[in-house]
């Protein structure tokens, strides 16, 4: 550190590494007065401030040591892309501040020798003294000049803030009246947030509709006006308009602003939002897993909705699980942390039956309706009744849309598939058109009129005959929501259908647009994938259509009921939430599977006893905590013997197993072979004490360099089995 600088961790500055000039954050403050470092000068501080709590640096330090991630990784995660650059992206323009009027006579001359001049000077003096020079129109440079030469003006740079919701209009909300349960889910997160003791974190566990929402408004209002800061995290981005506008309608009016983060931002609106609340001008940080590094001080309470989403889960390095780093930075900020679900992730379940959460339920929705009507269609007697293959739609289904078209009630249609075909196959030689880069069937989107691969995005024009044996009677199979709008379209020509995908969503804006057309009543079917299957409150919904419930049961991964279960659930809970009653139609080829009957009787306690014992008897989480190594590469057999050798290491370096019960797995190729041209193998790793595989891992890759056509990946935790 250089005569004359000043530098805390947290800091953003300029250093020489090599014949570069680079930035880095400053991490710690060491003194060494050896002599025995040739050490090299901190050339620039970029930053007047540090850019990193005391608190984020400890976070960080714990992320990169539990989830076996680079530190610099971490560090690059917690700052927006605007801040880790030189330049700023501070949006500014010109001002022009009025210095004095000149008198009665120089007025009237201006107005006849320099008309400009005088009209430049009247507006400005009608805008209250100030007016940005856009405002001023075409042409004012040169009469400017001659106003400021003349001292009536002056010309200054004034930054200008960019809000994500400009131009919304947020009507002030007032607090509803809770009823039994959620009073006393709010008293016992008030009475934590006010002790000085450390407290458990709490799971929420509040069936579709119980007014979940409405207690985190009222515990957050509370908090802040005890003067502190709150997290709120949502999964989606789908999720984070809604919410907005709740907390805004709520907190505007009392002077708490809200900051929004998220990726569905411009790097301009997430660089204004994040520094409004480094700054302390907001006091509350909505968005999704990445809020949880919101640079803000003095928390007072962080809440995780939805917290059994798996999009919490970061699915890059560093990847990390926004839930559980939630109840991290709750424990070292000393505030409670709210986890909050109609369908509580068996992890969270499991550490409120060993203690280390509390719980709190709420079993009855605040509106006192009963929970919705679910009804399970059996789509095999359904197919053998069908002219028309695939059958999308069964009578049931169809009959009960025509009934809410007629009582000008909303339906919302789930199908967590898009596009319009989910292959081509050819009925000669059965051969599948897949991706030429990855192991995967191309789907067909109708608009674009594209055979496209959804893990590379690969394109290609469908054919029109067989690549193999040129039959050209080759068929689209399956089906997509685009294909669903096309038949609901036919079906009720009369009905305002609109569709919510990842498509449609491209467009800046779209989303936020598409719900608020469906709030407003302008559109009578929504139809879409996950994004609309939780979190979002219509009240005049009272149909939920879930076309295929199988699409997530039959896959390769252990948490295949338990995702069944939680995503049919979230679904249904979308029906029914006013004073209307609900109905739900699920349709399904295996109707007697468990996650579909206990969604059917909303038993959630019963599901997640009988999934504990399946996961207990087979070692698996939340029993046992999981790390999946991943090798990719090219060379197929390279990324093999790489998992093989650290496999080997792995074998030799096992811990104690009367003290810490390790399961190292089989070389195997993921159940996803191959992505981006590269061949995947995978290696399991299970145990109970997850510090110590983690310490295991890092030891071993540290001693054991991976060849640089090997692409490794060390997943603690994961979720992502393919």
């Amino acid at each position: 550190m250089p005569e004359g600088l000043t530098v805390e961790p947290g800091y953003r500055v300029k250093v020489p590494i090599q014949h570069r000039r680079v930035l880095g954050t400053v991490l710690e403050i060491s003194v060494d007065n050896s002599g025995r470092h040739n050490l090299k000068p901190i050339l620039e501080i970029i930053s007047n401030e540090p850019l990193l709590t005391e608190t984020l640096l400890k976070l960080a330090a714990w992320i990169s040591n539990y989830y076996c991630a680079p530190l610099d990784h971490v560090i690059r995660s917690m700052l927006p892309a605007s801040l880790r650059k030189e330049r700023s992206y501070d949006k500014s323009q010109k001002v022009i501040e009025l210095v004095e009027l000149p008198g009665e006579e120089e007025l009237l001359l201006l107005e006849k020798r320099a008309k400009r001049q005088h009209e430049i000077l009247m507006t400005i003096s009608n805008s209250g003294g100030s007016c940005a020079q856009r405002l001023l129109g075409p042409g004012v440079s040169s009469p400017l000049k001659g106003l400021v030469s003349k001292g009536y003006v002056r010309v200054v740079d004034e930054v200008v803030k960019r809000d994500p919701d400009a131009g919304d209009s947020f009507v002030p909300s007032q607090a509803l009246t809770l009823n039994e349960e959620q009073a006393v889910a709010l008293k016992r997160i008030l009475e934590a947030s006010k002790s000085t003791e450390k407290v458990k974190p709490f799971l929420l566990a509040g069936v579709t509709g119980s007014g979940k929402t409405e207690v985190y408004l009222q515990a957050a209002d509370a908090v802040l006006r005890m003067g502190k800061t709150v997290l709120i995290l949502v999964p989606e981005i789908a999720l984070t308009p809604q919410t907005v506008r709740r907390f805004k309608s709520r907190f505007d009016q009392y002077n708490h602003p809200v900051a929004v983060l998220h990726s569905d931002l411009s790097a301009g609106e997430r660089h204004d939002e994040w520094k409004r609340l480094r700054e302390g001008e907001a006091v509350v940080a909505i968005g999704a897993r990445s809020a949880v590094f919101a640079p803000v001080d003095n928390v007072g309470l962080i809440v995780v909705d939805e917290e059994h989403e798996t999009s919490y889960k970061q699915e890059s390095s560093p990847r990390y699980h926004g839930r559980d780093l939630a109840v991290v930075r709750g424990h070292m900020e000393g505030c409670p942390v709210v986890l909050g679900s109609a369908t509580p992730a068996l992890e969270s379940w499991y550490n409120v039956k060993r203690g280390k959460y509390d719980l709190i339920k709420i079993d009855k929705r605040a509106d006192a309706q009963s929970m919705p009507r679910i009804r399970i269609i059996d789509m095999r007697m359904e197919a053998r009744k069908a002219e028309v293959k695939p059958l999308i739609f069964s009578e049931k289904l169809r009959s009960s849309i025509r009934e809410r078209l007629d009582i000008k009630e909303q339906t919302i249609l789930f199908l967590n598939r898009r596009g319009f075909s989910r292959s081509a196959l050819c009925p000669s030689c059965g051969h599948t058109v897949q991706c030429p880069h990855c192991a995967l069937s191309l789907t067909y989107h109708r608009k674009d009129d594209r055979m496209i691969c959804h893990l590379c995005q690969y394109a290609s024009v469908p054919p029109r005959k067989c690549p193999e044996c040129h039959d050209p009677s080759i068929l689209f199979a399956g089906y997509g929501t685009e294909k669903v709008q096309e038949v609901t379209e036919k079906l009720f020509p009369n009905a305002r259908v609109a569709r919510l995908d990842a498509d449609i969503t491209r467009r800046k804006g779209a989303l936020k647009d598409a719900l608020e057309d469906f709030r407003k009543h302008k559109t009578d079917i929504l139809i879409g994938t996950q994004m609309i299957a939780k979190g979002l409150h219509f009240p005049t919904v009272t149909l939920v259509g879930v076309l295929n419930a199988d699409l997530s049961l039959h896959t390769p991964d252990f948490r295949a009921s338990e995702r069944t279960f939680q995503l049919l659930t979230q679904v249904a809970g979308r029906s029914g939430r006013g004073p209307l009653e609900g109905e739900v139609v699920i349709q399904t080829f295996t109707p007697h599977a468990p996650s579909i009957q206990y969604a059917r009787h909303h038993d959630y306690y019963g599901f997640a006893e009988q999934e504990l014992e399946f996961r207990q008897g087979f070692s698996y989480p939340p029993n046992f905590h999981l790390i999946v190594l991943l090798a990719s590469s090219k060379n197929e057999g390279l990324a093999k013997l790489t998992l093989e050798t650290i496999q080997k290491r792995l074998k030799e370096q096992l811990p104690d197993q009367s003290k810490y019960p390790t399961i190292l797995g089989e070389v195997l190729p993921a159940p996803l072979e191959r992505s981006h041209d590269e061949f995947r193998y995978q290696l399991l790793l299970r145990g109970a004490n997850p510090r110590v595989l983690s310490q295991l891992v890092k030891s071993v890759l540290a001693r054991n360099p991976i060849p640089p056509e090997v692409r490794l990946t060390c997943d603690v935790d994961a979720y992502d089995m393919g």
